[in-house]
């Protein structure tokens, strides 16, 4: 008898539930939260927005996560003053020339060309015109003009600050050093005289 009222009890409940289904309403949702987006007020009334509604600038002097300043300015004066004073924290056993190489096919050997002659891709499908070779005596390229034009760009190059990091730059002016030693580039412009 006690079996029977088990099973009685069960078809019962069980006829319930399936009863109380209907498909033409949403289920239950046991939690709404991961179904509804909570609206949070971006510029509410907090003590961060005083002024009112809208954001605000980073304090004055203040520099962003990861970031470090580049003590030269982009101007000519910058340039020079890059050009004669600025040197290479790496030092030797920092310095790898493969990944300088990758890194400069990458970013510079599409204008520049793989040898550093001036005659990359771009150059020789005339789509740019005028990059010189590193061998140029007039140009006279050291440690801080390669650093400098790399982190702000020259002329028509654009600023590769971005696209490189710190330690990038100073494998790809390494790299630039060594091309421009291979192509004879040490002369200056008395000596071609």
């Amino acid at each position: 008898m006690k079996s029977l009222f088990k099973i009685t009890v069960l078809i019962v409940v069980l006829v319930s539930v399936v009863s109380c289904k209907k498909d033409t309403r949403p289920n239950y949702q046991f939690m709404p939260n991961m179904y509804e987006p909570v609206g949070y007020e971006t510029y509410s009334e907090s003590n961060a927005f005083k002024n009112g509604y809208e954001a605000q600038l980073p304090a004055e002097g203040s520099i962003p996560r990861g970031f470090k300043p580049f003590d030269f300015d982009s101007t000519n004066e910058g340039y020079e003053l890059a050009k004669s004073t600025l040197t290479s924290p790496l030092d030797s056993t920092q310095v790898d020339t493969e990944r300088g190489k990758i890194l400069y096919d990458i970013y510079c050997g599409i204008c520049h060309g793989n040898k550093g002659d001036g005659q990359g891709n771009l150059v020789k499908r005339e789509k740019i015109l005028g990059v010189p070779s590193y061998d140029d005596a007039g140009r006279m390229l050291t440690v801080g003009s390669i650093y400098h034009t790399i982190y702000y760009g020259k002329n028509a190059m654009g600023s590769y600050a971005n696209q490189l990091n710190e330690e990038e730059r100073w494998q790809v002016v390494d790299y630039v050093l060594k091309l421009k030693s291979e192509l004879g580039g040490n002369k200056t412009v008395k000596d071609s005289i």
